[in-house]
């Protein structure tokens, strides 16, 4: 697949994803997809792969359909899967209290779907990390559930804003892909040199 980064449109609403890769260099156009994935019930019959790889295409598709045709439109989506169970974006924050209580002390899965499409090119996949999340203090949770933070973001939390507020949580993976976006996987696609090497 023929991309050069420099043509990206990101068809997400997420701060994150957007810093994500302009850290990797990748100064990309940002576009609403206007499309609300919180929804969209996600299925049962569906492996958590599929599903947000489907959502990413669904994202990429209605970014595109903004957009003068051959544009390069990157969409993503991330879930977190605990028990078999898909858990995307919390209703509310006794919603998001009920996740994060769950998540505490144990251990879960986070995929994020991908999907780059133009006028003839399509490249969807997902990639998966493993969290270990340790005993986080009620008073802790209390204080971020206040603070609103938990607000549009899979599993009510964001790795690297909880990490830095001392949350014990452990990341098997690639750490960008429960953020929002692999880019370990993306660096590739995009012929990018890895975080850390020298220039030539």
């Amino acid at each position: 697949m023929r991309i050069r980064p420099d043509q990206l449109v990101l068809a997400s609403r997420s701060p994150r994803r957007r810093l994500l890769l302009r850290e990797a260099g990748i100064e990309a156009r940002v576009i609403d997809p206007n499309l609300d994935d919180g929804l969209i019930a996600a299925s049962t019959s569906v492996a958590p792969e599929e599903w947000v790889a489907a959502l990413a295409y669904l994202k990429a598709r209605a970014g595109a359909e903004q957009l003068p045709p051959g544009s390069l439109v990157l969409g993503a989506d991330t879930v977190v899967v605990k028990d078999s169970r898909i858990i995307g974006q919390p209703r509310d924050e006794s919603h998001a209290r009920e996740i994060i209580h769950a998540l505490r002390n144990t251990d879960h899965e986070v995929v994020t779907g991908v999907a780059i499409i133009s006028a003839d090119q399509r490249l969807i996949f997902s990639d998966a990390a493993h969290v270990i999340v340790g005993d986080i203090p009620d008073a802790s949770i209390e204080s971020y559930l206040a603070s609103g933070q938990w607000r549009g973001k899979a599993g009510a939390y964001n790795l690297a804003e909880r990490q830095q507020a001392g949350w014990p949580i452990v990341v098997t993976g690639d750490p960008t892909s429960v953020m929002g976006l692999p880019m370990q996987r993306l660096r590739e696609i995009f012929q990018l040199k890895p975080i850390g090497a020298a220039a030539s």
